[in-house]
């Protein structure tokens, strides 16, 4: 793109309100207001931003980034002050940083964090549902530590996407996936406790991280057996597609590391 400068900065935002990071007709979205803010703060300037990705509606991340382009050279310090006094409440820029000339956010190698906040059994204060999901059913925690496991490695994952196309490359590698005891996202009106499922991977599909937390839920309420997962990722077997969605607002996005 043909601007004098180019910027890596980083945000975190609350999807709870926002209709998907992706600009949409007519519907609120984060991308909508992180270019309303930067026009407001840059006026007259020509600029573009560009995300690292898209998150679905409802759904947060405690680290996004956007490649800002534009034609004049940004102050950072100024950048930080302006950007946060200006955008919603439920959006702010954690750091701005030169990068490279032919840096693509998109196409440069990263690898991404998702993590899926969960209870179960008795409903939870109202205020959690930004947060977190709660399911009704009594589930089988061990169980389902074990069935995330299973994911672990380079598998095919044509049954954890939603409507793939005959060119969706659906072979993925998985390097990291557990449950484990939530300690870290807590606040007063929280449950006493609270899950998450940890799933680190350079590239996900459309809802994989979603009916992953889906078909692990129904693993851990009886729903079928270890080997159903294990039957699942193999692209030969007889087995259903996944339907089981899990709810959007137990997702966030954790983390992303550029590769250098």
């Amino acid at each position: 793109m043909n601007y004098k400068h180019s910027y890596l900065v980083t945000i975190q935002y609350l999807g709870f309100r926002f209709h998907g990071w992706q600009k949409q007709p007519n519907l609120k979205t984060g991308h909508l207001f992180l270019d309303k803010t930067l026009k407001f703060i840059y006026k007259g300037i020509r600029l573009k931003s560009l995300g690292v990705g898209r998150t679905d509606a409802r759904v947060s991340a405690s680290h996004f980034a956007f490649q800002l382009f534009i034609d004049e050279e940004v102050d950072f310090d100024q950048f930080m002050t302006d950007f946060n006094a200006n955008a919603p409440g439920d959006m702010r820029a954690l750091k701005i940083e030169d990068i490279d000339r032919d840096f693509n956010i998109i196409q440069h190698p990263k690898l991404k964090e998702y993590r899926y906040y969960f209870s179960y059994g008795e409903k939870n204060h109202p205020y959690s549902a930004p947060f977190l999901t709660r399911f009704r059913e009594q589930l089988d925690i061990e169980l389902m530590k074990e069935g995330a496991k299973l994911f672990e490695g380079f598998n095919n994952y044509k049954r954890y996407c939603t409507k793939p196309s005959k060119d969706t490359k659906v072979e993925r590698e998985i390097v990291y996936c557990r449950i484990e005891r939530n300690t870290e996202l807590t606040a007063s009106f929280f449950p006493k406790e609270s899950y998450v499922l940890i799933v680190r991977g350079e590239g996900f599909l459309r809802n994989q991280i979603r009916l992953i937390m889906g078909a692990l839920h129904d693993l851990g309420k009886g729903e079928f057996d270890l080997e159903f997962i294990k039957d699942s990722l193999n692209p030969d077997s007889d087995v259903d597609l996944i339907k089981n969605i899990a709810p959007a607002s137990g997702l966030h996005l954790h983390k992303i590391d550029f590769k250098k």
